[in-house]
């Protein structure tokens, strides 16, 4: 048996009965809208999927997120700027644990120093004023006999050698001696020059015969060096000027000899020619 419905630009389909129940959960084809014309979509309604084939839905597209990644850049810095804080720190609090040890112990720690105290303890008492020429056993000296009369300390550069004799009463009151062979390249004196110029209890010579291109003296202490750019240099100079001498820091650096040669003053004296009496 035909139903029709009657004719019109929206006419239903024609449902031929087939004498047979649609199937349980399934809605007969007439009992389903039917879509507008021209509308493209089929059931009409929003969000439906359009089916394609096999009669499934499409599935909606999850949105794919892009990871960004960690941002290395600030954590690098800061992990810089935290090892460069704790560095600081770290000298600091070694140069504040260096500061409150005594002197001696600090010279101690300078590399490849010569602690002649410790080796000769009566090379260095001190005291023992001898006229004319003396005898070392180590060049330059680092203590002994010497003239009563002292080398000019204050700071003074001496472009020629000077008279062990003199040098050694200078150390024995704090002064620190900085000898280097002549042949050494002006830029390198210069250097030296630069640490030694108008600064008290320092004093500057060449010397003939060095192992070394350059020796520094304090009283009882000696440290060989090649360069004047080592740094030892410096921590020699802090550690025992003033401090290595054995009659106080009130020990007189000016008014002494300011002539250079390697004849004491004394001797010098002795061999002038005497002044006919009148």
């Amino acid at each position: 048996m035909s139903i029709s419905t009657p004719g019109g630009p929206e006419r239903r389909p024609t449902v031929v009965s087939t004498g047979k129940k649609p199937a349980a959960g399934r809605p007969a084809a007439a009992d389903k809208p039917a879509a507008k014309a021209g509308s493209g979509k089929a059931g009409g309604g929003k969000g439906t999927p359009r089916q394609g084939a096999g009669g499934k839905g499409r599935k909606p597209v999850t949105p794919v997120k892009v990871s960004q990644g960690r941002s290395w850049g600030p954590i690098a810095l800061f992990v810089a700027v935290g090892v460069l804080a704790v560095g600081i720190i770290g000298v600091g609090a070694w140069a504040v644990y260096q500061g409150g040890q005594p002197w001696q112990k600090r010279a101690e720690a300078i590399d490849g120093i010569v602690d002649y105290r410790a080796k000769d303890k009566d090379l260095v008492k001190g005291g023992n004023h001898q006229p004319g020429a003396i005898k070392y056993d180590i060049t330059p000296p680092v203590g002994g006999p010497h003239n009563q009369a002292w080398q000019n300390c204050m700071g003074d550069v001496y472009d020629a050698p000077i008279a062990n004799e003199h040098a050694v009463h200078s150390l024995e009151h704090g002064t620190v001696w900085i000898t280097y062979r002549p042949d050494l390249p002006a830029d390198q004196v210069e250097k030296l020059r630069s640490k030694v110029q108008g600064k008290e209890k320092l004093m500057l010579s060449p010397f003939e015969g060095l192992d070394k291109p350059i020796s520094l003296q304090a009283w009882g202490y000696q440290l060989k060096v090649d360069n004047a750019d080592d740094g030892r240099i410096d921590d020699f100079i802090k550690t025992l000027r003033v401090n290595a001498s054995i009659e106080g820091p009130n020990a007189l650096c000016d008014q002494g000899v300011t002539a250079t040669g390697t004849t004491p003053r004394d001797n010098l004296q002795n061999t002038m020619p005497q002044q006919p009496t009148q």
